[in-house]
């Protein structure tokens, strides 16, 4: 099972770097990276299109004809749509949300930024993002980019996650602290 989930990880690493070295040569990892949280967005905004990657039972042409589709509606970049269209043919779109994260991780190393994780209870605002990345970017001396995704179980706060440093400052690990504390308080006085 390990071995498959790194061949796995290995294969998109491999297809990310194809996509990003071919978007360099040709000038588009601007567009190429638009792309990518376009793609981003409609996987996880579409049941349908999650069907379209994951399931086993759509063929290469099926799912080489509905991804056409998507790009022409989406006006994806011709690369991100021969590449869409290569991970059918090659049968490799179930792994197509772990190349676009790859895809993602590359382009921002490649510009010298560090990707910070946000987990908050509700959607964060453009400005809400923006004065996140200001503040861990004069935190840490880098430049940082924000994937921002909603936890309802949060109630509130945020979890930020920096490589392997994370601050937990939402109101459940608060509650679940003062909770903690209560039941040693009760503990100490029996």
């Amino acid at each position: 099972m390990a071995s498959n989930s790194r061949s796995s990880g290995t294969a998109a690493f491999r297809y990310a770097s194809a996509l990003v070295d071919l978007a360099m040569e040709q000038n588009a990892t601007a567009q190429i990276e638009r792309d990518v949280a376009d793609l981003s967005a409609m996987i996880s905004a579409s049941s349908d299109f999650q069907t379209l990657i994951r399931s086993p039972l759509i063929g290469a042409s099926d799912a080489g004809k509905a991804l056409t589709a998507i790009a022409d509606a989406a006006k994806l970049h011709a690369l991100t749509k021969n590449f869409l269209l290569t991970l059918a043919k090659n049968g490799r779109l179930s792994q197509l949300e772990a190349v676009l994260k790859a895809v993602s991780d590359a382009l921002s190393s490649r510009r010298g930024e560090v990707r910070a994780k946000v987990e908050a209870a509700s959607e964060l605002s453009d400005t809400q993002k923006k004065s996140l990345e200001q503040g861990l970017s004069k935190s840490i001396g880098r430049p940082v980019a924000v994937d921002a995704k909603v936890n309802k179980d949060l109630i509130g706060g945020l979890v930020v996650t920096l490589g392997s440093f994370m601050i937990d400052d939402s109101v459940k690990s608060k509650l679940d602290r003062l909770g903690r504390a209560m039941k040693q308080d009760s503990s100490k006085a029996a």
